[in-house]
């Protein structure tokens, strides 16, 4: 990992993490000013920012398509609600531990299925999802069940509960993005674009593939664990509903609409989507169609999302996605990164 602790360094020496920071602190100003319910929009939009993100590295990046990503997500959400209202202990210590656990947890879970890919590996992570939920919903001595149970809230400098959890999150959500925007620009990261292009080819020229699976699913994994914890404190109140499969598909189709294999495509997907839903919110019927639709849609006529379109606009602004990274046949993973990036 000494290649990805460099290029984090010169990234900081360079200043290219001013941008992020700017626009976060502006997000900051701007969420203050408003009102409970748009403030809690506003930080759902920045949770799900850092849960598409860790998906974006899985799928965009990496190829592998899962569906254990929500089931990760509610434990995390789970672990740290449950050590706060079981153990007592202060929600920092349990959202470390929920992040750090689910990294460890969700590797180990998918490590048996690291030897597949396509829809072999995604009906191996579908069947792991499927037996998480209903460990949450059956094991009531310790989850409370399919009731679910309050988790505590949290309040920093005299700021109230909604304020507290969505400056926890903007911070911790904008220090997320910064590394795995800086991560997958490096060597080490084209081995995710490498394996996801051609995976024999990739593993002719030297890449260590189920390795290389093996930290994807861990970056994915605690990105998840760690939005699960936020979220947890924002709802207040975690059940098995919250992180079902239908939860997975949303999840998707905020990774395709913002566009697969770009950082920003993680921004935009949860802010279009959630507004989408707050929209159809009183026409639930309609709701799942419409989703249905979209992602079709994105599919057959905007398949690389909006994130690249965004990028056109601007002002002949050069940005490479998965798209442009290393071919089949081209060696990977052995030279230094270049000074293009992979994303801006």
């Amino acid at each position: 990992m000494a290649v990805p602790v460099q290029s984090i360094r010169s990234a900081w020496r360079s200043g290219s993490w001013v941008y992020p920071v700017a626009i976060a602190v502006v997000v900051a100003l701007i969420g203050m000013t408003l009102n409970p319910y748009l403030l809690f929009l506003l930080t759902r939009v920045v949770i799900f920012s850092m849960l598409v993100a860790g998906l974006n590295v899985l799928m965009g990046y990496s190829g592998l398509l899962s569906f254990a990503h929500a089931a990760l997500f509610g434990i995390g959400a789970y672990v740290t609600g449950l050590m706060q209202v079981h153990l007592g202990v202060p929600y920092p210590v349990a959202l470390l531990t929920a992040t750090v656990g689910v990294t460890g947890a969700g590797t180990l879970l998918v490590l048996p299925a690291l030897r597949l890919s396509g829809i072999h590996l995604a009906i191996a992570t579908l069947a792991v999802a499927q037996a998480v939920h209903w460990v949450l919903i059956n094991w009531s001595a310790v989850t409370f069940g399919a009731g679910g149970f309050r988790a505590p809230s949290i309040a920093i400098f005299g700021l109230n509960a909604t304020q507290s959890i969505f400056l926890t999150s903007l911070v911790l959500t904008t220090i997320g993005y910064l590394m795995v925007r800086q991560l997958v620009r490096t060597s080490f990261g084209r081995k995710f674009v490498a394996i996801r292009d051609n995976s024999v080819a990739a593993a002719a020229n030297g890449v260590n593939v189920t390795a290389t699976k093996t930290i994807a699913f861990a970056l994915s994994a605690g990105c998840a664990g760690l939005a699960g914890g936020l979220y947890s404190a924002l709802l207040g109140f975690v059940a098995p509903e919250s992180f079902n499969l239908e939860q997975m598909i949303l999840m998707k189709v905020m990774a395709v609409v913002g566009g697969l294999g770009t950082m920003l495509g993680s921004m935009i997907g949860p802010a279009l989507v959630i507004f989408l839903q707050e929209q159809l919110r009183d026409s639930q019927g309609w709701l799942e169609i419409i989703f249905g639709a979209v992602l079709i849609g994105f599919v057959l006529f905007l398949p690389k999302g909006i994130a690249p379109l965004i990028y056109r606009v601007l002002a002949g602004k050069r940005t490479e996605t998965v798209e442009t990274g290393p071919r089949t046949g081209q060696k990977v993973g052995l030279s230094a990164p270049t000074d293009r990036a992979v994303e801006n």
